[in-house]
């Protein structure tokens, strides 16, 4: 007999609807399956038999052919033991069409019988909705994360003898209980908790407030890295939409997803600075996403920068700019988002103390030699770089109600900035769930959003002969300074805005070695 059973697949982060065919017709026994599979799912043949018989489900002496379309898509992953088994099942009679009909059905099988969580649910439960499907049938234990999407029925299976009584039952499935996004994160690093050093909290203000990229630059100690773990305690909640797509980059990069349920953060990446490339960007002989895809929606933390590799950080250049990465592979072409913002921290030389010469004692060779590894273009490319100067002791152990910012305090600012893009970009049709935040204007909503006055003008001017701005950078500055003005409530960007803006751009010719 023949029966088709619908199931997931995934091809980089897109997901698809795969079909999987069984044929249980006489001659030598034998169980084959074909469509353009990899060493996980070929396995998948003894799993299942071997799970079969443990369950005491008695497995016919047939031939047994399974096809998974559309066999021109490269196969991977262990999500298609369970509809291969419920496609046995069906081409016995032991399930009859109607009850798989509009059903997808994905799932690990164990030797035992024992239905397994699996990578890539959430997208497949979201394709299967957008396709009309009726009900999935996944393992019990990916409930919770199959639970962020409505309108669509959800059974939990957590043993293979289950799957013929759990097809049969009536539509209404169980559904997991959603979880709401809350207004602010939970837990983690305080801004309050950082004493002195009211300006660069106001710099990370204005990094949060228009996704900026940030550079924080100073001797050890200053507290460069807890600023830095500070700025998700300040950034806007994930949109229902964000949530969506950040926790379906975990689900298929088959990290946990849980924390990104509530909504309450964006996701902080930090890879230690011996990443490679390839765990950077993503790749693989079946490339998986990288760290700029998991930061994806938030914040890619790259501490001690100038101890990264120089070929490593010249791959930020492109999705620096185009907001996602382009992989080849001989299986296919695949492309990742990349919208994050960039926080990095370095120190100016190798001791971490220049340009104080009371205490460093590097060369200038040595710390143009330290600082190289960073290019100009990377340079060019962040919005703000702030230098970090050592707390001195007053501040450091002050009272307790002379802490300064904190959190709560910076986030009402960067959520007050944020409703002003909101009903600025709003005025745009066509930038409606195109743009967000200021960062990610065009010439043409530079051109129409931030207009100069005559003053502003000749003074910006003035900054692009006197500091050396490319068109890049100008640019930039101009996006900061828009963003200055929405933390201040200012309709229109105002001189010191861009003066403020101006200051933290790194000096040419301060540090030997940049530019």
């Amino acid at each position: 007999m023949y029966s088709t059973i619908i199931t997931g697949g995934l091809h980089g982060l897109d997901c698809y609807l795969a079909r999987v065919e069984v044929d249980c017709s006489k001659g030598l026994p034998g169980f084959e399956m074909v469509g353009l599979l990899g060493s996980e799912v070929k396995e998948a043949r003894e799993r299942i038999r071997v799970a079969f018989r443990n369950a005491g489900i008695e497995l016919p002496p047939m031939r047994i052919t399974v096809n998974i379309s559309p066999a021109s898509l490269h196969k991977e992953g262990t999500f298609y033991d369970l509809p291969v088994a419920a496609g046995i099942l069906a081409a016995q009679g032991l399930i009859t069409p109607e009850e798989t009909r509009g059903v997808m059905v994905a799932g690990e099988l164990g030797l035992n019988g024992d239905v397994r969580p699996v990578r890539g649910i959430l997208p497949m439960v979201l394709e299967a909705r957008r396709r009309g499907m009726r009900c999935c049938v996944i393992p019990a234990e990916d409930l919770e994360e199959a639970g962020m999407v409505e309108g669509i029925c959800l059974k939990g299976l957590r043993k293979l003898e289950a799957l013929a009584d759990t097809l049969r039952q009536e539509q209404a499935g169980h559904s997991a209980c959603r979880k709401e996004g809350g207004g602010r994160p939970a837990g983690g690093p305080d801004f309050g908790e950082i004493r002195g050093q009211e300006g660069v909290k106001r710099a990370a203000a204005a990094a949060a407030a228009g996704f900026h990229h940030l550079l924080l630059i100073g001797p050890p100690g200053a507290g460069k890295t807890m600023i830095a773990r500070c700025l998700p305690s300040i950034l806007p909640p994930l949109s229902e939409e964000e949530r969506l797509e950040t926790a379906s980059i975990y689900s298929i990069a088959g990290l946990p997803a849980e924390e990104y349920l509530s909504g309450s953060r964006r996701p902080f990446v930090a890879p230690h600075h011996t990443v490679t490339g390839r765990a950077l960007t993503g790749g693989g002989q079946v490339p998986r996403p990288g760290a700029v895809t998991l930061a994806h929606r938030g914040i890619l933390f790259l501490d001690e920068l100038a101890e990264f590799k120089r070929t490593t950080l010249d791959l930020l250049r492109q999705p620096l700019e185009e907001k996602q990465v382009r992989i080849l592979r001989s299986s296919g072409a695949y492309c990742y988002p990349a919208d994050f913002m960039l926080a990095a921290a370095m120190n100016p030389c190798p001791c971490g103390y220049y340009p104080d010469r009371n205490r460093c004692r590097c060369s200038p060779g040595q710390v143009a030699r330290y600082l190289s590894g960073i290019s100009g273009p990377v340079l060019d490319r962040m919005d703000l770089c702030v230098e970090v100067e050592r707390v001195e002791f007053d501040a450091l152990m002050g009272r307790e109600e002379e802490r300064g910012t904190d959190s709560a305090m910076l986030r009402d600012l960067v959520m007050e900035a944020g409703e002003r893009q909101k009903r600025r970009f709003l005025q745009d049709p066509l930038l409606q769930g195109r743009i967000r935040f200021n960062s990610q204007m065009g010439l043409r909503e530079l051109n129409r959003f931030c207009r100069l006055g005559e003053t502003e003008q000749r003074f910006l001017e003035q900054m692009f002969e006197k500091l050396g701005l490319t068109a890049r950078s100008c640019h930039r500055l101009l996006r900061v300074a828009r963003t200055l003005a929405d933390l201040d409530g200012s309709d229109g960007i105002r001189r010191v805005h861009l003066s403020e803006a101006a200051c933290w751009r790194l000096p040419a010719g301060k540090y030997p070695g940049t530019v």
